[in-house]
């Protein structure tokens, strides 16, 4: 059967029709907005290299909570910048530290809404580094038992999920064995299971304040190159008691999003970085693209390689558009 009998625009000739066959679709639903919280009061500072991103105080937080769960976005992610550093990142495991302590306020007065954290200690070190470095070097191990004890103190001030972003070895496995000691054992972890040592991540580390100090991250996130080894680190973590899986960057690895997809059975998230977010608004800005086609273009082509979650700077923005185009 082919032409002039096989006609497949037929099924593209009205909206209505193009509508019924679409075999991906985009909802408001797949979305999990960042957020970076930092002390104070009535602080909405602008973060220069991402238009439209800020550092927010948890009473700014709040309201962001309150404007994502009006446009139907049921999670956020918080990153924080803390009142002190240290060289082992004592305050990612603080109570009194401005995450559980933005969680606490968050689940109270909107308990309806998802709050995750971003468990790592990159922008609690002085060396910026996300483990114990001793002399010049990331040490695995010793890392282990202080992402384990920030995970708990997050679980402990109410977050409905931790997400280590480390990329150490076993720290899955290290999380896991703490909450549920603890009985935290219905916490799920979110893995940063494939994690690329990227160019993409300049913006956020002038936003979270966790640029390394000294050489780079290369020892510890992966190889871009690499295919194989992400599904050896998804196996492992999988193994190791890892409910979500998360691929990052996501834009120029929507190939390994696929095979990551293909591989597990469980929730597959994509994580639309600040890089990816920043070149799309600064053409935007200077009128080289329209932004809301080329951002929900972006977004479904995530969800078209098997992203079933995704963490996204435009999720407000996207939300917005999706309810234009019903």
């Amino acid at each position: 059967m082919q032409f002039p009998t096989v006609r497949p625009r037929r099924l593209r000739r009205t909206e209505a029709l193009r509508r019924f066959v679409r075999e991906t679709t985009l909802s408001v639903n797949d979305f999990v907005y960042p957020l970076f919280v930092v002390h104070g009061k009535n602080i909405k500072e602008p973060i220069a290299s991402m238009p439209g991103v800020y550092q927010m105080s948890p009473d700014q937080i709040l309201r962001e909570g309150e404007s994502c769960l009006k446009l139907g976005i049921p999670a956020v992610m918080l990153f924080g910048l803390p009142a002190y550093k240290d060289e082992k990142g004592s305050s990612a495991f603080d109570p009194q530290e401005i995450v559980p302590q933005t969680v606490m306020l968050l689940k109270r007065e909107l308990p309806e809404l998802l709050v995750i954290t971003d468990v790592c200690l990159c922008g609690y070190t002085g060396h910026g580094h996300c483990g114990v470095v001793e002399n010049g070097e990331v040490k695995n191990d010793a890392t282990l038992p202080l992402l384990a004890q920030a995970a708990l103190v997050h679980a402990q001030a109410g977050a409905d999920m931790v997400a280590p972003s480390d990329m150490m070895d076993g720290r899955v496995a290290a999380i896991r064995k703490l909450l549920d000691q603890h009985h935290y054992e219905d916490i799920p972890i979110l893995s940063y299971a494939v994690k690329y040592a990227s160019a993409f991540y300049g913006p956020f580390r002038h936003a979270a304040d966790s640029a390394p100090q000294f050489g780079d991250r290369r020892s510890y996130q992966m190889d871009p190159a690499n295919i194989r080894e992400a599904l050896k680190e998804v196996e492992l973590d999988l193994a190791e008691g890892a409910d979500l899986l998360m691929v990052k960057p996501a834009l120029a690895y929507l190939d390994v999003i696929r095979a990551v997809k293909e591989k597990t059975n469980v929730p597959v998230v994509a994580y639309n970085v600040s890089g990816e977010y920043s070149l799309v608004k600064a053409a935007a800005e200077k009128g080289w693209l329209e932004e809301s086609k080329i951002v929900l273009e972006m977004l479904l082509s995530m969800k078209r390689a098997g992203a079933d979650i995704i963490l996204t700077y435009h999720a407000k923005d996207a939300a917005l558009w999706l309810q234009e185009r019903s």
